[in-house]
């Protein structure tokens, strides 16, 4: 089965998605189709057919095809090569992401329990989930999912923090929300400073 990814990335990225994906799929003995690998990269179609054409004059993948209507991808040597080398390079940025979110979200918490707060609820689906979880059970407070949007304004006591995922926006107004933390502000925030950039300590208004 295709991997699924989020639609906010780099074209260098899209190469990487619809690579990997060609692989996968020819692991899988399933052969995926351009519509399919233009909607798993969040591209359109004529993108997608530019994308894998250049692939080919890279020597990372071969086209073949099959009939009037299927053609089929597959991965080279070289492209399994550099699928390796994108691999490592991601995990390597991935772990730098992931301490700068943990200890903001750590911080965050933590100053939560002081302000009395109890229950964090996560709103949404948020691939930082783990790492809100984590800091809840570290400084002792309750952790509740909620994937329904609209639900969350049911919960506005005062001793609960409502962080929101990183695909919902921060909304015009924030009147009777209680005390709410968006996921999307912090994203936006990383994406625009250096990397060498100390994680910025958020603090509730008093």
């Amino acid at each position: 089965m295709a991997k699924q990814t989020l639609q906010n990335h780099s074209s260098s990225d899209t190469e990487y998605i619809i690579l990997e994906n060609i692989y996968d799929s020819s692991a899988q003995n399933a052969n995926i189709r351009q519509r399919d690998l233009a909607q798993i990269a969040g591209t359109s179609l004529g993108m997608t057919n530019s994308i894998l054409k250049k692939l080919a004059q890279k020597g990372w993948i071969t086209i073949k095809k099959i009939n009037s209507r299927n053609i089929q991808y597959a991965v080279t040597i070289d492209g399994f090569n550099e699928i390796i080398h994108r691999s490592y390079r991601y995990f390597k940025r991935t772990i730098k992401n992931v301490v700068y979110y943990k200890e903001i979200l750590e911080n965050l918490v933590r100053r939560a329990g002081r302000k009395n707060i109890d229950t964090v609820i996560l709103v949404g689906k948020s691939d930082l989930d783990f790492i809100v979880e984590h800091a809840c059970h570290r400084w002792g407070l309750g952790f509740t999912k909620i994937l329904n949007i609209d639900a969350a304004a049911n919960y506005c006591s005062p001793n609960i923090l409502k962080i929101f995922a990183e695909n919902i926006g921060e909304p015009e107004t924030s009147e009777n929300s209680g005390e709410c933390f968006y996921l999307s502000a912090l994203i936006l925030r990383k994406a625009v400073v250096p990397e060498t950039a100390e994680p910025e300590v958020f603090i509730f208004e008093t």
